[in-house]
């Protein structure tokens, strides 16, 4: 009887929820609704010893913040809930952590390999083996970060072909031609999520077994400490066991000769035995400086794919995914007027997602367009409010000087028409509508029709530099309108 009772015992962390969630519902009636969603339902409880609670917080930003606005809140409901002599203890979570190689241990046995996360223990080696078993178990850190993958990178035309590619090579590594996979764009693009979403993918589904993420630098900082201890066959040995080499920014091996070289044969001895090789670069290899011709060369064996900056479709659905994520409902129109005017990568985006929920949850204030205007202000200066098809439609007429009903009626006059279609391609180039509601716009128009006003006025403007100058005037114009 005595040991039920003591299995039936909570554990410290069942004693942490309980506690933490009666907390919960103090802090409720103490801060508001975007408060409480933004800056407590993150945290999480690990357990509770004696009248000490331990919590975890995503990050050190996350940490501070709560210390610099929340630290009276939080302070006050645990000592109501555990007492005066109760107190707090944090744990920041961290995606990646620094370890120190044991390369002669991990580079042993790779068959039998298993992966850890960086999150779980730093032990590189496994559970002792079975009494009369030959071989040891090794666990090695991928540093891929978890959050990282295909199901929440969000697809656009300006991802189109790399995020295509790295799903064909994490369904079969080193069995495609996209062997190295190259992905180059600039800062922010989410080429760091797209490389790592290719390892989290294989290792769930057990294509792979050895996979390792690394950034170039950190590759030549462990190759100069391998050589200061003179264990560069294990470190040799070590990469070359994997079966995804993931190396992110390699235009920081530029003028590094003795990393290169390194590397070139890292590279031969991965690619010769079928491994997948997974690169990414601030730019294309042949534009790259400082880099062994050798090197690059082997860089364009495979296939190299762009990120561009995503379009205004493509924005606007990473910022629903990234409100979607937090729990957090913003309105539509909150969040095309920051897509409208944060147009340069996506880190830039989601910050200024952050800022808006940061402002809002500090100031006690609503999640409105003015707000989210204040924000963005202070990341592009000034602001754009989205165009609509109307207002394109009126500039158009304006410019041509026609009436605005023409443009909607089914006259087929010359410039009816030719202003008719530079209006419905200025309205799929510059609003968010779809081409079904562009052609409504236009007199109950079929969408196909506007397909093919679209197509005649871009070629009509590669061949006819004074029809050409009249669409790019209207569009200043409407460039000027949107400018507030």
């Amino acid at each position: 009887m005595q040991e039920t009772a003591q299995q039936q015992q909570p554990t410290e962390v069942e004693q942490a929820r309980f506690v933490w969630a009666a907390c919960l519902d103090l802090i409720k009636e103490a801060v508001n609704t975007q408060s409480y969603k933004t800056w407590f339902e993150p945290i999480h409880p690990l357990g509770l010893s004696g009248r000490k609670l331990t919590l975890q917080v995503p990050s050190q930003f996350f940490y501070d913040w709560l210390e610099e606005h929340y630290e009276g809140v939080l302070q006050s409901t645990v000592s109501r809930v555990l007492g005066r002599e109760s107190s707090l203890e944090y744990s920041i979570k961290t995606e990646e952590p620094e370890l120190e190689f044991d390369y002669r241990a991990m580079a042993a046995d790779p068959p039998r390999a298993e992966i850890s996360y960086p999150s779980q223990p730093r032990s590189f080696r496994g559970p002792d083996p079975p009494s009369g078993s030959q071989k040891e178990v090794v666990r090695v850190e991928t540093f891929l970060n978890q959050r990282y993958t295909f199901e929440n990178f969000i697809k656009g035309e300006s991802n189109q072909l790399a995020r295509a590619a790295a799903s064909a090579v994490s369904n079969n590594p080193g069995g495609t031609s996209f062997n190295p996979l190259v992905i180059y764009g600039g800062t922010g693009l989410g080429k760091t999520h797209l490389i790592q979403a290719i390892g989290n993918s294989a290792l769930a589904t057990k294509k792979a077994k050895r996979v390792i993420y690394v950034s170039s630098e950190k590759f030549t900082i462990e190759f100069v400490d391998a050589i200061q201890s003179d264990r560069i066959n294990d470190f040799s040995s070590f990469y070359r066991s994997m079966d995804i080499l993931i190396v992110d920014d390699i235009q920081f091996f530029s003028g590094k000769e003795k990393t290169q070289d390194n590397f070139f044969h890292t590279f031969n001895e991965l690619h010769q035995i079928g491994k997948q090789i997974v690169l990414s670069s601030d730019r294309p290899p042949k534009e790259l400086k400082g880099l062994d011709d050798r090197l690059l060369s082997r860089f364009q064996w495979g296939l190299t794919a762009d990120i561009q900056p995503p379009d205004l479709e493509t924005r606007i659905a990473i910022l629903r995914l990234k409100s979607e994520e937090d729990g957090i409902d913003i309105p539509q129109d909150v969040i095309e007027c920051i897509a409208v005017n944060v147009t340069s990568n996506i880190r830039e985006l989601e910050g200024c997602l952050i800022s808006l929920l940061a402002k809002a949850s500090l100031e006690g204030r609503q999640i409105t367009v003015d707000l989210a205007r204040e924000v963005v202000r202070t990341v592009v200066g000034e602001i754009r409010s989205p165009i609509t098809i109307e207002e394109i439609q009126r500039v158009v007429c304006e410019y041509f000087s026609l009436p605005e009903d023409l443009i909607r009626a089914k006259t087929r006059k010359q410039e009816v028409v030719t202003a008719r279609q530079i209006a419905m391609y200025l309205s799929k180039e510059l609003t968010n509508s779809s081409l079904k509601t562009i052609g409504l716009h236009f007199g109950g128009r079929d969408h196909s029709t506007v397909i093919h006003a679209y197509q005649s006025v871009e070629d009509q403007m590669k061949i006819d530099q004074k029809f050409n100058a009249n669409v790019q005037q209207v569009r200043r114009k409407l460039d000027l309108l949107g400018r507030i």
